[in-house]
């Protein structure tokens, strides 16, 4: 029998907020969605993994982007649940939406370590935003999640 939307898990995840010698984010657009969204690199923990360790390979794994700085480690777990439309769809049906721990890193290379041209590319295209404008172009279901880390970058920088 298959699970309903509401008994499906929620996936444990990080985020990672780039933050360059400018105080400007890093977003990237992702391949997977046609529209004009754009989003900071995120993904799943493995198991047993730490959460910075699995924020760090993740940044690698989809940026490339491997000369960072921990600045601050966001306090709690954010959380997030798919529209229905892509529930079923997205991690192959095993999970509703996503609890993350998030974190910010300052950017300490030059641009041209950043290449999202990787053995399993995520993104078409990235750049930098100033903090007023993260939330301009980010998909629906996740502008809470941005909303927060937009406030808690305020107190950052």
């Amino acid at each position: 029998m298959k699970k309903k939307n509401k008994d499906l898990p929620l996936r444990t995840g990080v985020g990672i907020v780039v933050l360059n010698k400018k105080n400007q984010i890093f977003l990237a657009k992702r391949i997977d969605n046609p529209k004009n969204f754009w989003q900071m690199p995120q993904g799943g923990v493995d198991k047993g993994e730490d959460f910075y360790a699995a924020a760090v390979r993740e940044l690698e794994e989809e940026t490339s982007i491997k000369t960072v700085k921990l600045i601050k480690e966001i306090d709690g777990l954010t959380t997030y649940l798919l529209p229905d439309h892509l529930v079923g769809i997205i991690w192959k049906g095993k999970y509703k939406g996503q609890k993350q721990k998030w974190f910010v890193v300052r950017f300490e290379g030059k641009e041209d370590e950043i290449n999202i041209n990787t053995k399993h590319p995520e993104f078409l295209d990235w750049k930098w935003v100033n903090v007023e404008n993260l939330t301009d172009e980010i998909v629906k279901f996740k502008f809470h999640v941005y909303k927060k880390i937009q406030k808690e970058l305020k107190y950052i920088i």
